[in-house]
């Protein structure tokens, strides 16, 4: 079943995770959509996170897990961006990914079902 997670970056510019391999590259609200509906979609971002771990054979796969139909919407209202997240992703794998993407630059609004 899909859920529908709305999302605010309050600060753009501060959504940065930690490790600038794994980081938001974005300047603007639909090229975020377009990273993190990467990050949810192809196993890309989690494969560099594995590989960057001490032992990558031991982290367990189903955190790799990908939604290929995942949907991002965004807008932008000043200088917050808003997105609007469908995927059939658990909110773990959601916010894991967030994490990695945007460090604690980003908040969680709501969650719903489509």
């Amino acid at each position: 079943m899909s859920k529908r997670f709305f999302i605010t970056l309050p600060n753009p510019s501060a959504a940065r995770g930690s490790d600038p391999e794994l980081a938001f590259q974005a300047h603007g609200a639909e090229a975020f959509a377009r990273e993190l509906r990467e990050a949810l979609a192809s196993p890309a971002l989690f494969e560099r996170w594995r590989d960057r771990q001490d032992d990558p054979d031991a982290v367990d796969p189903r955190l790799g897990e990908v939604d290929p139909d995942a949907g991002v919407r965004a807008r932008q209202k000043d200088l917050v961006i808003d997105l609007e997240v469908d995927t059939t992703l658990p909110g773990e794998i959601l916010r894991q990914r967030l994490r990695w993407l945007a460090g604690s630059a980003w908040q969680l609004r709501d969650v719903g079902e489509t």
